[in-house]
């Protein structure tokens, strides 16, 4: 996507992504500083499977991005110190189609389109908005949408406080093939002490009870 872009534009195109990130932690400070860590922890995990070059630095902007869709939803929903209803849910699911929409705007961000919209989607066809299933789904989304749900797991939420690792760790053991694509999934589990260092070494992630 970037690889014609000498360094000095790399550079220029990070700062936008960052700059697009804090707009969304702006609106969602209990959400601040994840899109980030779910970028890190991509970029870790594609680093130790070999995915390099350009691939990598997609899966890694993505990541930065997956959840800029959520600019969209409103305020009464984004914000909301409890639990959705089905209804409100279903609002927040739109998500995913928000960033799209976003990003295709943009002739240097199209092609994280799909890796963004599918983020959600789940490896036994249950997940949103397309019901994608197995390889249908990039190997981008499938990668943020471990990184994502180990994020939010360890993170405390308006409506619950953090999971310990340990509890973590067994939450993607046990959807390997269900929610999560079984091959990527267990490497991650491999490299579990890689993953908590990654996300401990971020001065501004939330406070994770290790259990």
């Amino acid at each position: 996507m970037i690889q014609e872009l000498d360094r000095l534009n790399i550079d220029a195109y990070h700062e936008i992504v960052e700059c697009i990130t804090s707009a969304l932690d702006a609106r969602d400070p209990y959400t601040a500083g994840h899109s980030e860590r779910v970028g890190d922890l991509a970029q870790m995990i594609c680093g130790e499977m070999g995915i390099t070059g350009e691939c990598q630095n997609d899966i890694h902007v993505a990541a930065h991005l997956h959840d800029i869709g959520k600019i969209g939803i409103p305020d009464a929903v984004l914000n909301k110190p409890e639990r959705l209803t089905d209804e409100e849910w279903e609002i927040m699911k739109e998500h995913p189609a928000i960033g799209a929409e976003i990003l295709s705007k943009s002739s240097m961000l199209s092609g994280l389109i799909d890796i963004v919209l599918h983020h959600h989607e789940r490896f036994d066809g249950k997940g949103y908005p397309d019901g994608l299933k197995g390889a249908e789904i990039s190997v981008g989304a499938r990668i943020i949408a471990i990184c994502d749900s180990i994020d939010a797991m360890t993170s405390t939420r308006r409506y619950r406080k953090a999971l310990g690792f340990d509890i973590c760790y067994q939450e993607i053991e046990k959807n390997l093939g269900k929610m999560y694509d079984p091959v990527i999934g267990r490497f991650v589990l491999d490299n579990w002490d890689k993953v908590i260092t990654v996300l401990q070494k971020d001065e501004n992630s939330p406070e994770v009870l290790i259990q």
